[in-house]
């Protein structure tokens, strides 16, 4: 029971979920755990966390994101315990790379 001139708390009514927001270099990895409100975005959440402070080289224009490695969009709406990861840009195209090794590969062969 609440006193009439009891000031309101209304965090009291907010509905917080908690997430993860992870990003890793090859030399260091960072994950942030969150408590944050109901219908936060996975753009909020990486706002929150405070990650583009701590790694300067992520631009959320360039870098892809996703949830448990599955790619998402910036406005994607979070439920309990998702992690939002943030991706590095690729430095080559796999199927590049693959390609690259697989002609190296049948030229060892020849040579051998």
């Amino acid at each position: 029971m609440r006193l009439l001139n009891a000031p309101v708390n209304y965090m009291d009514h907010v509905e917080l979920i908690w997430v993860e927001v992870a990003y890793a270099k090859p030399e260091e990895q960072a994950l942030v755990r969150l408590n944050v409100n109901v219908g936060c975005t996975v753009a909020e959440a990486i706002e929150l966390s405070k990650l583009c402070l701590r790694f300067p080289e992520i631009d959320l224009a360039v870098n892809k994101v996703g949830i448990f490695s599955k790619p998402c969009k910036l406005d994607k709406v979070l439920a309990e315990g998702e992690r939002v990861e943030i991706y590095r840009p690729l430095l080559a195209d796999p199927k590049a790379i693959r390609k690259q090794r697989a002609a190296e590969g049948k030229a060892m062969k020849k040579g051998g």
